[in-house]
């Protein structure tokens, strides 16, 4: 199937719940480019639901009965990890282009089954990786780019939330549907975001540790998700990392549903060092940190604008499909991402380092 600019990409949605509707509302504010044709969820009462309130036409019955319907160009995959992998391939095999929710799949093998089918078919799958997309995240990015902190040689990231266990005992908290816990669910956005402000060096050794000592006991519970307290819990709450990069750089992470840090906010964060200046990310407030005449000199970064990063995200993955070219937020970024997760995990089983070979 050729799809000519300018049309109107017809997209269809696989699953209805909150990340589902998210990305219903942001197709439906880019009518000039986008047109949202059909919905499925598992729980079609939910489907029906979202395809009221965002004014969908079509209903189908299942995942398989949306692919193939020859009225939608474009699927986005907003499920449960396990199912990434699968639902992709499908909808790749049947001429689909793909906007995947993260992360990219529930391990790297499965990952790696991804980018197959994606280099097989020759069809656009992008990760919709929203924190590269905010105006703050780019605003850091373009001074990077113009060599404003010189070379950067570490990374400190993470995501230390001390009471924000999401669905105890639902999927979020199963490792064989999840994945993991909130290394594979937040810390996929901290890796991905700290790796492309610094042009996505690879990583070459990995050495992490997980901990779960708040979620088999039922504290930390936060808000997100149903619970479901005849469920269970056999993921990490916190996991810690050091990872080597290719090019010399270190990057370590550290992220939590649930921890005791009281010194340490609830939000998002990138320490990036430099040779020349850095750069601190926390929350939504950026800094620059240069010596001058040996002094430290900090100053706040302002965003390049104040433009939606779903909005955004949906319009790069719209012309990357429109101009055939490949979207930021790759396969081979996403696998990456894949690769470094399981890494941790191994080394977390295994108590020492693992090596990734990239031949």
């Amino acid at each position: 199937m050729t799809i000519k600019s300018p049309s109107r990409i017809r997209f269809g949605i696989i699953g209805a719940g909150a990340i589902g509707a998210v990305h219903m509302e942001t197709l439906n504010k880019l009518g000039d480019v986008a047109e949202l044709r059909a919905v499925t969820d598992t729980y079609l009462p939910l489907a029906e639901k979202r395809a009221e309130e965002h004014s969908i036409p079509t209903i189908h019955v299942s995942p398989e009965a949306l692919i193939a319907d020859p009225d939608i160009d474009a699927v986005v995959i907003a499920v449960p990890n396990q199912f990434h992998a699968p639902l992709t391939i499908a909808a790749l095999e049947a001429g689909k282009h793909v906007l995947l929710e993260k992360p990219m799949a529930i391990s790297s093998a499965k990952a790696k089954e991804i980018v197959d089918a994606q280099q097989r078919t020759g069809k656009t799958v992008m990760i919709a990786q929203q924190m590269r997309f905010t105006g703050l995240s780019r605003a850091v990015k373009a001074l990077i780019d113009d060599g404003v902190l010189g070379r950067v040689y570490n990374i400190k990231t993470g995501w230390i939330r001390k009471k924000g266990i999401p669905g105890w005992g639902s999927w979020f908290t199963q490792m064989e549907m999840a994945g993991g816990g909130p290394l594979i669910d937040i810390g996929v956005h901290m890796l991905d975001l700290s790796l492309h402000l610094v042009d996505s060096p690879k990583p070459v050794s990995v050495f992490g540790t997980t901990y779960a000592e708040f979620g088999p006991h039922k504290r930390g519970i936060g808000n997100w998700g149903t619970p479901n307290w005849e469920g269970i819990y056999n993921v990490e709450d916190l996991a810690t990392a050091l990872i080597k990069l290719d090019n010399g750089a270190t990057l370590s992470l550290d992220v939590s549903w649930a921890a005791h840090a009281a010194d340490l906010t609830d939000e998002p964060f990138i320490h990036l060092m430099g040779t020349e200046a850095g750069v601190s990310i926390v929350g939504n407030k950026a800094t620059l940190v240069k010596h001058e005449n040996d002094e430290v000199v900090m100053s706040e970064i302002e965003p390049l604008d104040s433009v939606n990063e779903r909005e955004l995200v949906a319009k790069h993955f719209i012309t990357s499909i429109h101009e055939g070219t490949t979207p930021i937020s790759s396969v081979i970024t996403g696998y990456t991402n894949n690769r470094i997760l399981d890494a941790i995990y191994e080394s977390s089983a295994n108590g020492g380092e693992v090596k990734l070979n990239w031949d």
